[in-house]
């Protein structure tokens, strides 16, 4: 604008120049002075032409970053959310060696009616634990039969799509949808062989492959103000509780979610409340995160919600904590303690079961063969007891000439409190609890140790990382959420090592990571709450009605687009 006035004043100066000409004195209006003068009008001239021109070039530049900062304001005005894309395609190899499983006439003996020799269909609790009872002392439970088996190459794609609002600097939104899918398949429910994340549940329904429907992993909102000199934030939603350190390293992105991954990887809704400390106690990086969740509402939905027949069934609620006691950038130590208050013995669910067992009026139990592949709705029965964990998490950075080598090393605890046998007509029969069988409810303590390093391979930019963690007998967490197709290795009973190379494309935007991974089970029933883990090497018929896998090999490939 200041320009612009400049320019108007040359036609000015032109003018009186002019009049200044015409009207000087006879003594300076020598023939030379006035050529000199013509000259100095006419450079002056094209000199205010050029700039002219150079002005219309400026308004045209302006018009155009005028129109672009309208659209900006348009698009700001309007689109009240930023997008963020994170998409994985991947190729994995896996072998599984020296599977467990009942010989096919001890499993036909539940088909059998109990009034032919070694029958159970028809059956007392009481006729079939004495039966039981008898096999054991003659020795006649057979031994389970052992196989491999290989899925030479299986494919997947998964995307996310992060959602970010924020309305002032007080109140944000943000979420996650997702679709998981494995190639060639979209039907969401599986055949159930056993494990945790053979059934779709709202624990893992957006994290493992479940088809190619995009569901609600995350949407919470976080309000954020100052108490005093104590900066807090409130959230509640479905909560970002998956992909929590120190998984950051293996899947080579910023921390994913709230809890430590070691106890608690798995989608749940609730609320948190937290503090930051650093401030007020001078450690850096303090804070202090109050949490909550439920993990099973009993009185919707359900068969027995509304029925005064059925037994109680309790909701399932969970508090926790997790706490950064120091963290100056380099070395971070962080904590995390959950309790849940009556745990049920499974989840509201969809799988095709191998089997139907149902307990009759008199007291018998019925087995009937699931031959037509029906879907069956999975209803958790009972409260088998209470839950508590804690992990404390050391990550740090060994410098080197030109970059770091980063490393973390975890150790974690849980405790179970069984209450009562499932009444789930199976489990019932097994006299299954809380990490418990036979009927026997005892208190359990299990531990688990989970480290890890990163190097950086200079010449070629990339990063190689080394993994190991290991659990022991009654080892038991919530983290059915892991991103695996074998199951949590961060639940494994027994030890996992992996090995992986992140080859960066474009940083972290694009990246290839080739790896590797041996689970070596020594345990049953990894992940599962229900049943007395029983040794690999000593396990029955009977401690395998569904496969029990020894150990695993899995070579994976995979390519991330994230931004």
């Amino acid at each position: 604008m200041r320009q612009k006035t400049n320019f108007l004043c040359f036609p000015a100066i032109l003018a009186v120049l002019a009049a200044f000409t015409l009207f000087l004195p006879p003594v300076l209006c020598a023939q030379e002075s006035l050529s000199d003068l013509k000259k100095q009008v006419e450079a002056l001239q094209e000199k205010i032409e050029k700039m002219e021109k150079s002005q219309d070039w400026n308004t045209e530049d302006i018009d155009m970053l005028m129109d672009r900062v309208d659209k900006t304001e348009l698009h700001t005005a309007t689109d009240k959310i930023s997008w963020g894309v994170d998409f994985r395609t991947r190729a994995e190899s896996i072998h599984y060696n020296d599977i467990r499983m009942a010989p096919s006439s001890m499993i036909q003996s539940f088909f059998t009616t109990v009034t032919e020799p070694g029958g159970f269909n028809g059956a007392t609790k009481q006729q079939f634990q004495d039966t039981v009872a008898g096999m054991a002392a003659a020795g006649t439970i057979p031994e389970p039969e052992k196989y491999d088996a290989d899925n030479d190459i299986i494919y997947t794609n998964r995307i996310r799509l992060n959602m970010m609002g924020r309305y002032n600097q007080h109140l944000e939104f943000r979420g996650r949808l997702a679709a998981y899918k494995v190639f060639g398949d979209s039907t969401g429910v599986k055949f159930n062989q056993g494990s945790l994340g053979d059934v779709t549940f709202d624990g893992n329904s957006a994290s493992l492959p479940h088809g190619d429907t995009l569901r609600v992993e995350r949407a919470y909102f976080v309000y954020k103000n100052q108490l005093g000199d104590i900066p807090y934030s409130f959230s509640a939603g479905r909560r970002p509780s998956t992909d929590g350190p120190p998984l950051e390293y293996r899947n080579y992105s910023l921390e994913g979610g709230s809890p430590l991954a070691t106890i608690i990887n798995w989608q749940f809704d609730g609320a948190s409340l937290s503090f930051g400390l650093e401030d007020v106690t001078g450690i850096p990086g303090a804070s202090f995160k109050l949490c909550y969740g439920v993990g099973y509402e009993s009185d919707w939905g359900n068969a027995a919600s509304l029925n005064y027949s059925q037994a109680e069934l309790d909701d399932v609620h969970m508090l926790g904590i997790i706490s950064d006691l120091y963290d100056n950038g380099t070395t971070s130590f962080k904590f995390s303690y959950a309790h849940a208050w009556d745990v049920t013995d499974g989840f509201t669910g969809l799988a095709v079961m191998p089997f139907i067992v149902s307990k009759n009026n008199d007291g018998t139990y019925t087995f009937e063969q699931n031959n037509g592949g029906f879907i069956s709705r999975l209803e958790p029965q009972t409260n088998i007891g209470d839950w508590d964990a804690a992990s404390l998490l050391i990550r740090s950075q060994i410098p080197t000439e030109n970059d770091r080598i980063d490393w973390f090393l975890a150790g974690s605890w849980t405790h179970t409190n069984p209450s009562r046998i499932s009444q789930n007509p199976f489990y019932e029969l097994m006299g299954m609890g809380l990490l418990s069988s036979n009927g026997e409810l005892e208190d359990r303590d299990g531990y688990s140790i989970y480290a890890g390093a990163i190097f950086p391979v200079p010449i070629v930019s990339g990063r190689l990382g080394l993994e190991y963690n290991w659990g022991s007998k009654y080892w038991f967490n919530f983290t059915g959420a892991e991103d695996s197709l074998i199951g949590s290795k961060l639940a494994a009973r027994g030890e996992v090592y992996e090995a992986y190379y992140i080859q960066p494309i474009f940083g972290n935007n694009f990246f290839v990571k080739l790896g590797g991974q041996f689970y070596d089970y020594k345990y049953t029933g990894s992940g599962n709450p229900l049943g007395k883990p029983v040794k690999i090497a000593d396990t029955t018929a009977l401690d395998t009605i569904n496969p029990v896998v020894d150990d695993v090999w899995n070579y994976y490939l995979s390519a991330t687009v994230q931004f």
